[in-house]
């Protein structure tokens, strides 16, 4: 039996021919009666409770029997089956008035019309299935669901339950970007996804496990044309892949690294066009700085040339600058090969003049926000090169950059050192001010608020001050001893900051590695 596939002109033109009726009827009769329709419109507010969804629920089921009758009956003759569809249709958008009250849902669950509702998202008629994608975007709208928490679980579960993931996922392939109402219903489609996720965090993983979403998403982002669509993919993307390492290595086994270089490779050279564009551009970053978490993908990244790619970036100082730079600190964060890459393809030189401060201006990063962003990167690049490279001819030319121009560079180093301080110190007064004020506070979260105000990049300056100290280099040593003093400051101020970082190093990476980063701040206590 040969059914009548997606979307059927007869159908669409029923849809048509009743939106230009409506029209046509309400241009004739509007100079008559128009004070009339909005008083009574005004009065016909529909009481939403349980009688009503009931009502709602039963003739959105027996619409949906009659058409699933009729192309029964009528399987080759879209005319005969053509006006139970737009019935149905009607139908579907009067269930968007649930969206007014989600405190019904665990009622509507309860109605079990869930099923026969996700169901349609695999109707042969594509019409009804976008119908579908508009309602559920509706339903679990993150304004819609807000102060309602329990009932938004309740609709999502079961939504999840009834293999909404899988369908709506699967209805994405046949959908045409050329098409409008399609290609807005990608857009549906996405956001409805992105709900899911608000609600249930968990969803982000289940729709990689269960569907093919990945591969879609990868391959619109691979299209190089701009459209809303795929800065949409973009988002979403990196909305996967932000808290989910099992994403990020699912991701990376696809290839995901090698398809994100090449999109963020169409802009080495080029800016975006308009801000939606731009942000596009950003969350390309955010998948790639996502996707170099896992030990894996950083591999994957620097054999894909991506330690080269960045520093191209770098080097064209387009709007990617700053991003690019951010990529490589999440690539070569306790990755030794990625910073020998670094040194092997001359990223110091282009490394270095950011440190100086030689960062291009443009209107986005002319805040100052961005520039401090730029140095606390900068100086967490330059840590990792330290703590990658212990020895041989790369961790010479790795040092001698610190000796060049009459030791600039520790200069630099030493005004960071000092600006990070004070504003630490700043912070810890401020918090001693509060324990005062009788605020409890335990150590912890004073320890965190610290690390917010910048004792991180202070203490991760001390790492390399440290790095520079144990290489005896006369030079250098004098140089950091004449800047301590110049500043009424002493080594003891850096063996303090280090003794922190030693005490309060995590077991995030296991306790060898805790180990090993204890014994080398140690050795540069001592050596101090």
């Amino acid at each position: 039996m040969e059914v009548a596939n997606a979307r059927n002109p007869a159908t669409k033109r029923k849809f048509d021919d009743a939106v230009s009726n409506g029209v046509a009827t309400e241009a004739n009769t509007v100079d008559l009666s128009l004070l009339e329709a909005i008083e009574k419109s005004q009065n016909a507010v529909e009481v939403l409770d349980l009688r009503a969804l009931k009502k709602h629920v039963l003739s959105f089921e027996r619409r949906l029997k009659e058409n699933i009758e009729a192309r029964l009956k009528y399987p080759n003759q879209p005319d005969r089956f053509a006006d139970s569809e737009l019935e149905l249709h009607e139908e579907l958008q009067k269930l968007k008035v649930l969206a007014g009250a989600p405190e019904l849902y665990p009622d509507l669950v309860n109605l079990n019309v869930v099923p026969s509702i996700v169901d349609l998202l695999n109707h042969d008629n594509t019409d009804i299935a976008i119908d579908v994608v508009q309602l559920l975007q509706d339903l679990t709208d993150e304004d819609v669901l807000d102060d309602n928490d329990d009932s938004a679980r309740v609709l999502v579960d079961a939504l999840v339950d009834n293999s909404a993931l899988e369908l709506l996922v699967q209805n994405l392939h046949r959908l045409n970007d050329s098409d409008p109402d399609e290609n807005a219903a990608v857009y549906s489609t996405l956001a409805t996804v992105e709900n899911l996720i608000e609600v249930k965090p968990a969803v982000a993983e289940i729709v990689c496990e269960r569907t093919k979403l990945l591969k879609w998403l990868l391959g619109k982002i691979k299209v190089r044309e701009f459209d809303s669509n795929k800065q949409y993919a973009s988002e979403i993307l990196a909305i996967l892949l932000q808290s989910s390492t099992v994403n990020q290595k699912k991701l990376g086994q696809m290839n995901g690294v090698d398809v994100v270089l090449q999109a963020v490779a169409m802009y080495k050279s080029k800016d975006p066009k308009s801000s939606d564009e731009e942000e596009m551009l950003e969350n390309l970053f955010d998948c790639l700085c996502c996707l170099l978490m896992p030990l894996e993908n950083k591999e994957r990244f620097v054999k894909a040339e991506g330690v080269e790619l960045m520093i191209i970036i770098m080097k064209q100082k387009k709007l990617a600058y700053g991003s690019a730079i951010r990529a490589l600190d999440f690539a070569m964060t306790k990755y030794p090969p990625a910073c020998e890459r670094f040194v092997d393809v001359l990223g110091l030189k282009t490394a270095f003049a950011a440190f100086m401060g030689k960062i291009p201006v443009s209107k986005k990063n002319k805040k100052e926000r961005y520039q401090e962003e730029m140095e606390e990167r900068l100086v967490s690049l330059i840590a990792s090169l330290f703590g990658g490279i212990l020895r041989g001819s790369r961790r010479e030319r790795l040092l001698s950059k610190f000796v060049e121009n009459e030791c600039e560079k520790i200069d630099r180093l030493m005004e960071l050192y000092i600006r990070y301080s004070d504003r630490v110190k700043a912070e810890t007064e401020r918090l001693n001010q509060v324990e005062l004020d009788d605020f409890e506070m335990d150590d912890d979260e004073k320890y965190n608020r610290k690390l917010e105000s910048g004792l991180y990049t202070l203490q991760l300056i001390a790492v390399i001050l440290g790095h520079i100290w144990c290489s005896e280099h006369p030079q250098m040593r004098g140089r950091i001893e004449l800047l301590l003093k110049q500043n009424k400051l002493s080594k003891k101020h850096i063996e303090d900051i280090l003794q922190e970082y030693h005490d309060n190093i995590g077991d995030l990476d296991g306790p060898e590695e805790k180990e090993r980063a204890q014994t080398k701040i140690q050795k540069f206590i001592s050596a101090l």
